[in-house]
This record gives C-alpha cells, structure tokens and sequence, in this order.
C-alpha cells in the first residue's frame, strides 16, 4: 500500500504588515490636510465655472424670449429654464438660479451658492445683465 504523502506549504509570502500602511494612511491624510487650504481657491474657481455656464445659458434663453415677446420675463420657466435638484436637496447643482429685475429693455440674473465652498461663512454670488456682463458681486 502507498502511503499518502501530504505537503505543507510553509512558504513566506512578502506583504505589508497592517501597521505598515496604517502609518502610511496616516502620512498621506497629514499631507492632504496640510496642502488642503492651498487648494480652497482653486476649488472655489472651478465650482464658480458652473454659475457661469448656467447664467450664460439663462441669457441666451431671456434673448430668445425678448425676441419673440419684446420683453425679458421674470420667470425661469417661462422662459424654459429647469433649475437642477440643488445639493441641500439631495442633486448635484450648486447654484441656485434666479432672475431678480427683468423689465422691456433690462435684466438681471443671478446665481447664488447654496454651498459654502471654504468654509468661510460667505457664498459664491454672480450676475449676469441683459448685455451679457457675467460679474461675481461676491466672492467665496
């Protein structure tokens, strides 16, 4: 009768130890903090690009409708404008949109940050006219 043989593999495999990448964690969440206020306005800037593009959208909707009806509206959805669900809302818009004066020769739009983006306790405000000057009226 043939006895069976039986192998036992005691093989060392090479492997980080656990507290190895806890310390390397840790190394690389103290970088992040410390390069964090360096990157707040670049983030601020890049969220501002989407009040931009909805108030040159919202234009471009006020020129239509000033051209069918001789006159610009106060409301967005007269003139076809849908606000997307805002980020206190459970959506992905940071900006609430609005038209604050509209008149038969004049306009003016504005978006308003529902974040604060730094944390500095004030939001991001632009404004858009009926001649298309985008302004930020306050800076986050």
């Amino acid at each position: 009768m043939r006895k069976r043989s039986t192998f036992k593999f005691k093989r060392k495999l090479k492997a980080f130890s656990l507290t190895e990448v806890l310390v390397v964690l840790v190394i690389i969440g103290i970088l992040v903090l410390l390069a964090l206020p360096n990157l707040m306005p670049l983030i601020t800037r890049a969220k501002s690009t989407e009040a931009k593009v909805q108030l040159e959208h919202v234009y471009t909707l006020e020129k239509n409708h000033f051209f069918e009806r001789s006159k610009y509206s106060t409301d967005l959805t007269d003139i076809g404008f849908e606000q997307e669900k805002l980020t206190t809302d459970g959506g992905q818009a940071n900006y609430r949109i609005e038209i604050v004066d509209a008149g038969t020769t004049t306009f003016l739009a504005r978006a308003t940050a529902v974040v604060d983006f730094n944390g500095n306790g004030t939001f991001n405000v632009w404004e858009i006219d009926q001649d298309k000057n985008l302004k930020e009226t306050v800076k986050d």
